[in-house]
């Protein structure tokens, strides 16, 4: 039997790791900052748990990191008594946490070196597809590493795409959040300006869903950005994190990100107004 081990419980890490638990017959063990949130991991999951790093990863055959910013990915990853430097070779890193391309190179360097194999799997589909099951996962890494972990990966990702080398994964998690960006800010300024214009949203959303103007965004968070609703989904803090790594690689290339610079710098502005809990579709609030 295989030994996984699972770093990091946050709202989509938690709901993974149950996944993981009760579709396979592995072993899991499970690590939190929050030792108290690993406790309630293991009353809710068949998973065991230990406040020790060391004792979660000791045996594992395959490690998945879900965690918060770079900075939190090498305090616990990389140096003398990171997670790498513990553990055995050939076993895999799936670290499945939103970072730049560059920490994912460095892992993946790092992996290597200590025969490890290493893939950087960042995820779309937030809390309530970590809770269904139906994420998608964009991979870079090894095509022959990933095979080997696939049957994990499907127990909580419904759509899984190797994107190619190591970063690649990164790289299309950032294009997947400036697109995002683009679409929350034509969708804030057109309901802004019905609003304005005294239109029935109901009907004004019924009628162009069907058409050219539809998107997920629209379907499931247009009637509650109306209502001024925004206590679900993704936090905007996060989205500040994401789009900061997507700026900072677009001058690296060259890019220019004119429009998802501007929203992210709505999004510093919402935060220093004390909404940076609130769902990314309160982007509205900065019309």
């Amino acid at each position: 039997m295989q030994k996984l081990a699972f770093l990091g419980l946050g709202a989509m890490g938690y709901p993974m790791a149950g996944h993981l638990a009760n579709k396979t017959t592995t072993s899991v063990m499970v690590w939190n900052r929050s030792t108290s949130k690993a406790e309630r991991c293991a009353a809710d999951f068949p998973v065991q748990y230990s406040d020790s790093l060391t004792d979660v990863v000791a045996e594992a055959d395959l490690v998945f990191t879900c965690l918060g910013r770079d900075e939190d990915v090498r305090q616990v990853l990389l140096g003398d008594e990171g997670v790498i430097a513990q553990l055995k070779p050939g076993t895999i890193v799936v670290d499945h946490t939103t970072t730049s391309a560059t920490l994912a190179r460095e892992l993946a360097d790092t992996c290597s070196a200590q025969e490890i194999g290493f893939l950087d799997g960042p995820l779309s589909g937030g809390e309530e597809g970590a809770k269904n099951g139906t994420l998608t996962c964009m991979l870079g890494g090894e095509a022959t590493v990933l095979e080997q972990v696939i049957p994990y990966l499907e127990t909580y990702c419904a759509s899984i795409t190797h994107i190619g080398s190591s970063g690649a994964g990164q790289l299309t998690k950032m294009v997947n959040q400036i697109c995002i960006a683009g679409i929350l800010q034509g969708l804030s300024e057109g309901i802004e300006f019905a609003e304005a214009e005294n239109l029935d949203l109901e009907k004004v959303l019924t009628a162009i869903s069907g058409g050219a103007a539809q998107s997920w965004q629209m379907n499931n968070r247009g009637r509650t950005m109306h209502q001024r609703e925004f206590d679900f989904g993704f936090a905007l803090k996060w989205m500040v994190k994401d789009l900061g790594y997507c700026v900072s690689q677009a001058e690296q290339s060259d890019t220019r990100l004119d429009l998802a610079s501007e929203v992210l710098a709505r999004y510093e502005q919402l935060v220093e107004q004390g909404h940076a809990q609130k769902d990314t579709s309160a982007l509205i609030l900065s019309q």
